[in-house]
Parts: structure tokens; sequence; C-alpha cells
């Protein structure tokens, strides 16, 4: 009896009287009375599942509120019809111009300010347009013109650009040849046109040698310009890093000369099509200058004109993507605030 009722009032030892809490480091209770006394506390499940709960719940909250006090506020939108009437004023801003040049190309055959034989109106230029579009002799003769010159212009930034930044680069080889460069410089690329001819007959290798050389010179010279004008600033900054001569012309030379070499870029572009149009009168039997010059043989004076337009068009259009190609090449350039 005594012996039952001690067992049964048995003491528990310290490490029986541990708080639930460290139950997850000790080992599971074997005999039937440890059993029915722990039955009575926490579990290691109970307690992480309510400690899962706790910190779940908060972290939800938390993360419910945190985005909500980071997040910033939205500026509100303007509306959709006032930016579309700025955007259609800002355009017709830039085509006022051309649309008056259009207007009184219009206008004054037709009230006999000039003689419309020789200067049609521009409807009429416009209608020839469409047929020349409509029977494919618009299509076949520019294809032609901008193959030959886009070929001679691809030819010349390729050996310009890099013969330019060594030139430039190197000051005893510029001041070797500069008084050469300054000849050719100034020799007239349609004057040595009946040289080409007779050196390389009346192919297409002649027509595509003198846009080489008509685009040279303005890339090369603003190519060596770009080189020895750099920003002295630039260079001592760089040489006081201790950058080798490869990586200060890599980092520094370069990107600082990209602007005012797009400068002999973009005017060799406009000469490319000049000089080509030019070429294309003596000997061709296909382009844009073929198709000006047989025109004016055979009196089409509406064909004539809607072939000068089409130059311009391409004109502006190569010097736009040449503009485009510049920002992205110079997008470092911090821009100039007022």
């Amino acid at each position: 009896m005594s012996l039952a009722s001690g067992s049964s009032t048995r003491r528990r030892t310290p490490e029986e009287l541990k708080a639930p809490e460290d139950f997850t480091t000790t080992e599971k209770p074997t005999t039937s009375e440890d059993l029915t006394t722990t039955e009575e506390l926490t579990t290691p499940e109970e307690l992480s599942a309510s400690a899962t709960g706790t910190s779940s719940a908060s972290t939800d909250e938390s993360a419910a509120v945190l985005p909500a006090a980071l997040r910033r506020p939205r500026l509100p939108r303007p509306p959709a019809l006032p930016r579309i009437l700025r955007a259609a004023l800002t355009g017709a801003t830039k085509s006022a111009a051309i649309v008056a040049l259009l207007l009184v190309w219009e206008l004054a055959p037709r009230f006999g300010l000039v003689d419309r034989t020789f200067l049609p109106p521009f409807s009429e230029v416009a209608q020839a347009w469409w047929e020349l579009v409509a029977n494919g002799q618009l299509a076949d003769n520019a294809r032609a013109s901008l193959l030959r010159s886009f070929s001679g212009f691809g030819i010349a930034v390729a050996v310009s650009v890099p013969l330019g930044l060594l030139i430039g680069w190197y000051r005893p080889v510029a001041d070797l040849l500069n008084p050469l460069l300054q000849v050719f410089l100034n020799t007239a690329a349609l004057a040595l046109l009946p040289v080409f001819v007779l050196l390389l007959g009346i192919g297409e290798t002649s027509k595509i040698s003198i846009v080489v050389y008509a685009c040279a010179w303005p890339i090369l010279f603003n190519t060596i310009s770009a080189v020895r004008t750099v920003d002295p600033t630039l260079l001592r900054l760089a040489k006081s890093m201790d950058l080798s001569a490869p990586r200060l012309f890599q980092k520094v030379i370069l990107p600082a000369s990209v602007p005012t070499i797009f400068t002999g870029i973009r005017l060799a572009g406009a000469v490319s099509i000049v000089v080509l149009v030019a070429a294309e009168m003596i000997g061709a039997k296909a382009g844009l200058g073929y198709l000006i010059n047989a025109s004016q043989y055979n009196f089409a004076i509406p064909q004539m004109y809607a072939g000068i337009v089409t130059i311009s068009v391409i004109g502006v259009a190569f010097n736009q993507l040449l503009v485009a190609v510049e920002k992205r090449l110079s997008s470092w350039r911090v821009p100039a605030t007022s």
C-alpha cells in the first residue's frame, strides 16, 4: 500500500520539470509514468505549430504593410487628348516649311507665275511618281542607285575611320600626310569622273569608286579632328589612372570622338547620293540619275521631278538613320541643360 502510494506520489526529477519549450532537445519518455506525466504538457509539435503560426502571421502582416509603406506615390497621368494635341502641334510645326513649299509649288504654275511646261504643279509630279511606282521603273532604278551608293559609302567608312584614328593618334604621321590629304580634299570628285571612267570603264566599278573617293575625305578629316581635339582634362585624368595606351584609346579617345566622326559620316552620306546621281548620268543604264537624265531627253518633265523628289526623300531618310545611330552610340553623353 505504501509502495503503491509512494509510486503514485513519486517526486519528479529536475529533468522532468523542464519548461515545455525545452522538449525539443529531450528524449521521448519510455515509461508509462513518464507518459502520464508528460501528457498534460505541451508537445514540441504543438509548440512549433504555434510558433510557426505566430511568425507567419507577423510575416504576412509585415509583408502586407511594408510594400504599402515603400510604394512610391504614382503621379497622375495627363489626359490623352492634350498629349495627342501637343504631338500634333509639334508635327505641324516641324512640317510647316515643307507644306508651304509644296503649296507654292502647286499654286505658282496654276496662276501663271512660272511656266508649267518646265515646272508642272506638284499634283502632276505626284501622279507621275505614282505611275513610276506602279510600273516598277522607280523601284528598279532606286534599287540600282542604293546598291551603288551604299556600297561606296560602306567602303569609305570602313577605310577612312580607322585611317583617321591612326593619323590623329600619331601626330608625326598627320604632319607628314596633311599636305597630300589637303590636295585630294580640294580636288572635286566630279572633276575626276572622266579619269575614273578611263581607268575603270563605264561599269559599276567606276561608279562605286567615285562614291568611295567623294565620301572618304569628309569622314577622314572629321575623324582626325575628333581625335586631336579630345578634351585634355579627360586625357590627364585617364593618364593619372595609369591606363595603358590601348585602354586609353578604347575608353577615352574613341568614345569622345564619336560625335565629330558622325558629323563627317553624315556629310559623306549626303555626298554619296549627289555624286552617284551625277555619275549615273554618264554611261549608266539604270539608276535614279539615269531616270532623271532620260526623262529630260524625252521631255517627260513630271517624271524628271519625280526622280528628283525621290532622291531628296532617300537623302533625308538616310540622314535620319545616321542621326539615330549616332544617338545610340553616344548615349553616354549628358545632354546640355538650359
